[in-house]
């Protein structure tokens, strides 16, 4: 059924509203699963560190969000060339949709490499530089190696999942990165722990090497998944005779001029994400293991909006490449009102059970009030964050990457790192929640301004 209606997008067929909303959550749901699987994870790995003492707890938060900003800008290339992918196909070019697939291979493994050797470089500098406890300083950097090391396998994993999504194939990426999650849990156990003679109770290193095994395995499935099981981007299928011979250098600057505003926007975000980290340090281990499980905790609320995004990347992507503009609005709004809906339901609960959430994470006390206290005050901006998340996407899929970068660099330092500065003296790392429960409703809202102006429909590749 989800395969005769995306038919129905690239072939300019009618889709009925309900068919619509039917895509969507169709197109969401497998996503939004693995997105879940993965924070279930998240909580077990955490929930490992957490039992081995505060100090392992804070050794892993201290360094989180850089290992997060090196994700991004390893893997931001292959959105630039998924973009493409999801547009050609939706104009019914799968030749060209195939060439993209394949030139995409060196770019993102050259920038990868070059990405974790960067990260392999500062990895014993970095916890000091961001003012960590010198009684954690050793595990952070050798947490943050060790994810250095395995950029490219991260890399490769987040490019296999968009090719996936472009095609309109959210299942398989879904299934896979479930079975990530699981492999995780597996590999992490035998890595952290020792246990009666089993395993090898390597503590945070550990954790960092269970968590590579498991990325290295699934990027296999996936490609295998990619060359041999996809039929879009499988040679000759499709007839095209409008294939260029200059399409391969326009196809990488074109991935580029794509790319680069989402990494000006994961250098904004994740730069900002390691100021405050910096803010908050000199609090304290249990603030910044507090702020650390909190992270971790209110990611199980915002989590399926991700999923939604992905969804609402390749429905916009494929509509604005068959030349639907209002059915490439019409799937954007659909998607936003879903990712908010949800997030309005998971914000409440996040409420209810947040000392249930952050209990699982940690037995410490002191850790576990701070927690709770700074989970419940950012619940009532989960609904605009989740406009926000979605809405990033629908821009993204008509290839409008360069606005959504300015407006996230404008939220990000002048809301949410000025009222952090601001509050932090006085109310310590609940100051730093409040200012960033204020920065997400704030963005939300110019994101939603941003899609209903419609200037991202003339964007199209």
């Amino acid at each position: 059924m989800k395969e005769d209606i995306l038919s129905h997008v690239r072939n300019n067929g009618k889709i009925t509203f309900e068919q619509k909303i039917r895509l969507v959550i169709m197109l969401s749901l497998p996503t939004i699963m693995a997105q879940i699987s993965s924070i279930i994870m998240q909580y077990i790995d955490a929930s490992m560190v957490g039992r081995l003492g505060a100090d392992c707890s804070a050794a892993i938060g201290l360094v989180s969000t850089t290992v997060w900003l090196l994700g991004s800008l390893a893997s931001a290339p292959s959105l630039g060339f998924s973009i493409q992918v999801a547009q050609f196909i939706g104009a019914r070019k799968f030749h060209m949709a195939r060439q993209v697939f394949l030139q995409s291979f060196g770019i993102v493994l050259l920038i990868s490499v070059i990405i974790g050797g960067v990260g392999t470089a500062i990895s014993w500098q970095l916890p000091a530089w961001l003012g960590g406890d010198a009684a954690i300083q050793h595990d952070a950097a050798m947490y943050f190696l060790i994810t250095s090391i395995s950029m490219p396998a991260m890399a490769f994993n987040r490019l296999g999942t968009r090719m996936l999504q472009s095609c309109g194939n959210t299942r398989t990426p879904g299934i896979l990165n479930s079975m990530n999650c699981f492999l995780d849990v597996v590999f992490n156990f035998v890595f952290i722990f020792k246990w009666h003679g089993f395993g090898l109770g390597l503590g945070v290193m550990g954790a960092a090497l269970g968590t590579t095994a498991a990325e290295i395995v699934t990027t296999i499935i996936m490609f295998y998944v990619l060359m041999a099981r996809t039929p879009m981007l499988a040679r000759n299928y499709g007839k095209d005779s409008n294939m260029g011979s200059g399409l391969q250098t326009g196809t990488i600057r074109k991935a580029f001029v794509l790319s680069l505003p989402v990494t000006f926007e994961n250098v904004v975000m994740f730069g900002a994400m390691i100021t405050i980290t910096r803010i908050v340090a000199p609090l304290g281990v249990v603030a910044v293991a507090a702020n650390s499980f909190a992270i971790t905790a209110e990611s199980l609320c915002y989590m399926p909006a991700y999923g939604i995004e992905e969804a609402a990347t390749a429905l916009v992507g494929q509509s604005i490449g068959a030349g639907r503009g209002k059915l490439a609005l019409s799937f954007g709004r659909i998607s936003v009102a879903f990712g908010m809906g949800i997030m309005a339901v998971t914000g409440m609960l996040m409420f209810i059970f947040a000392p249930f959430m952050i209990g699982i994470l940690t037995p410490d006390a002191a850790v576990r009030e701070l927690g709770v206290t700074i989970l419940r005050i950012e619940a009532f901006a989960e609904p605009l964050y989740g406009a926000s998340i979605v809405v990033t996407g629908v821009l993204r899929g008509a290839g409008d990457t360069l606005m959504s970068s300015l407006m996230n660099f404008l939220s990000l330092w002048a809301v949410r790192v000025v009222l952090s500065f601001l509050l932090v003296g006085r109310y310590g790392l609940v100051g730093v929640w409040i200012a960033m429960a204020a920065e997400l409703c704030f963005r939300g809202t110019i994101f939603l301004v941003r899609m209903e102006r419609k200037k991202w429909l003339r964007a199209g590749v």
